[in-house]
């Protein structure tokens, strides 16, 4: 373990990062921030939840702080792009809260709320600029940010900035930014076409990974329920009856299935709220308090929330549906099992749905236990051709009474074993 005071970071930093109790750097951390510190590019592959923001914004304050000057009116000197306005919104929280003792000013602008704000905060100059692309563009469209005076340039997410289509919008982008600067960025996975955009960005990069591409973290207790369709919202009840779920994230595929959901759940009195992308900001940002907080117990999402919510404590992950990419599922249970705590991570799968499992378990290179002692297992979907044979089944019958879900066989789908 590599303690913060061993780095070469400036003493008001290390305050701040001691003020939030953190003293040893995580690997991803103590593997970046040298080599950002000495000003080299970077690529860096690791999944969420492994302290990769702290690793790019402490350097960034780093160099800031090292090297200050006044900022300039819409003249950025840093500028950090980020897929979804709920992943910008934490990384400004972050360079706030590592930048406490700092004179700097940062800002973060994303589309659905007043633009009006953030042209004031750009006249006004910031040190460092938090964007998602599309805002981004916006204010640099109607000459409120010029990115000549940018010497660190941060691209977080990139795999997902690319599954949202911002690939055109990022190299124009790009293609503003000063030749001489340095360049970062950092991905979950590394697909053909993030590597592509690395190439064309990164110069002579330190490469830097902490888990193999696309796997999953190593602590989740991972389980696949077969259940049909009509029966999940019922499924969903009956594990919400485990107190020891105390704070789930339920996923589905569709911002009105995530409503529906929520709508059912607060019916049968659990507490809950949706996050996606047809929710006002101000709401999404509301709910994301309320889960923080504890006043609701379960935040249900569409995948644009996947790796943009940054809560500790969340202990379970539930996959109402299953995501038809693969790599969502890496991104969504990376939401639990966080700071070395345990999680698990539990999958509803569905007749339609068994392609979508066996295209994941081919990703994360392993086979999803499945537990069968729920009452609404389907044997008829767990046999169907094509099924990993992770373990054999057991004959379908009617057993005479159900067994606490919580010991069923390989595992409960609700404890971490």
């Amino acid at each position: 373990m590599t303690d913060f005071s061993s780095l070469a970071l400036a003493q008001p930093i290390l305050r701040a990062v001691a003020d939030e109790g953190y003293v040893s750097a995580t690997p991803i951390q103590s593997m970046a921030i040298p080599s950002l510190l000495e000003g080299h590019d970077l690529l860096g592959v690791a999944q969420t939840g492994t302290g990769k923001t702290a690793a790019f914004s402490l350097p960034l304050l780093n160099h800031l702080a090292k090297n200050h000057h006044k900022p300039q009116r819409n003249h950025p000197r840093a500028l950090i792009l980020a897929p979804t306005r709920e992943l910008a919104g934490q990384i400004g929280e972050s360079l706030r809260t590592y930048g406490a003792h700092l004179n700097l000013r940062s800002t973060v602008v994303f589309g659905g709320t007043s633009i009006r704000p953030q042209i004031q905060a750009m006249n006004n100059g910031v040190h460092a600029l938090v964007a998602t692309p599309g805002r981004l563009l916006d204010l640099m469209n109607q000459r409120h940010v010029k990115l000549d005076q940018v010497e660190v340039f941060i691209l977080d997410e990139a795999d997902r900035m690319l599954d949202m289509g911002f690939i055109r919008d990022v190299r124009k982008i790009s293609a503003l930014l000063p030749k001489k600067r340095q360049t970062v960025l950092f991905s979950a996975t590394m697909p053909k076409t993030v590597q592509g955009l690395a190439d064309s960005l990164l110069v002579h990069p330190v490469h830097v990974e902490v888990a193999p591409t696309a796997t999953t973290a190593e602590r989740v207790v991972q389980r696949v329920l077969f259940v049909p369709k009509d029966k999940k919202r019922a499924l969903l009840s009956e594990l919400l009856n485990d107190p020891d779920i105390k704070r789930v994230l339920v996923f589905t595929r569709t911002k009105h299935g995530a409503d529906r959901v929520t709508k059912h759940l607060n019916r049968e009195g659990v507490h809950a709220d949706a996050i996606h992308g047809n929710k006002a900001q101000n709401a999404r940002l509301r709910a994301l308090k309320s889960f923080r907080s504890g006043q609701i117990r379960a935040l249900v999402a569409t995948d644009i929330a996947a790796r943009g919510i940054d809560v500790d404590g969340v202990t379970h992950v539930i996959n109402f549906d299953l995501p038809n990419e693969p790599e969502s599922y890496v991104h969504r249970i990376g939401r639990t099992a966080r700071a070395g705590a345990d999680g698990v991570a539990i999958s509803f799968c569905d007749h339609d749905e068994r392609a979508y499992l066996r295209d994941i378990e081919k990703t994360i290179r392993k086979n999803v236990p499945v537990f069968e002692d729920h009452p609404f297992h389907t044997p008829e979907i767990a046999s169907k051709p094509g099924k990993t044979k992770s373990r054999p089944q057991q004959p379908a019958k009617r057993r005479p009474r159900r067994r606490n879900p919580q010991r069923g066989k390989g595992g409960a789908p609700g404890k971490a074993a």
